[in-house]
């Protein structure tokens, strides 16, 4: 703990081990939208291509979708008593998202790496709904919401591949 850490100021509603098991999960989900917004941004900088149009706003929205949530995590956190962490130290070294590729990239090979990373999320959010099952139903909840938007943009990226 830091020099200028202080006990949370705010009290939860949880028992300290669901406050901890739903702590470890918003933190992790932050990381990994921090993460995803960082890899689409990326991407959307550095695709080419004959689409290129279309998939450099699609990936806007996806940034956009991102960072909402990774917001409203965040706030869930801090509501509970949890200090969100979204450091870039702390997002290179817990994330989930796989590593975006660097340099410019065809429209076809971005749209591949955009399903892999939502794919990789999606299992990952699903696994915390489960976690959060008996310890949060409102955490649950959002995850929940999050899941739902990702599974749909997830669908329409994997549509440009047909």
């Amino acid at each position: 703990m830091s020099k200028s850490a202080i006990k949370s100021p705010i009290t939860s509603p949880l028992s300290e081990s669901a406050k901890a098991l739903v702590g470890a999960v918003l933190q992790a989900t932050l990381v990994d939208l921090i993460d995803l917004s960082l890899v689409a941004k990326q991407a959307h900088w550095n695709v080419v291509g004959k689409n290129f149009r279309s998939v450099h706003l699609q990936l806007d929205e996806l940034v956009t979708t991102a960072r909402t949530y990774t917001d409203e995590v965040a706030e869930r956190a801090a509501a509970l008593g949890i200090s969100p962490d979204g450091k870039a130290r702390t997002v290179a070294d817990g994330s989930g998202v796989p590593e975006f590729p660097g340099g410019w990239l065809k429209e076809d090979e971005v749209v591949a790496a955009v399903v892999t990373a939502l794919g990789e999320l999606i299992g990952r959010l699903r696994g915390r709904i489960d976690e959060t099952d008996k310890s949060d139903l409102v955490t649950q909840d959002l995850l929940i919401e999050i899941t739902k938007n990702f599974e749909q943009a997830h669908w329409m990226w994997q549509a440009q591949q047909a």
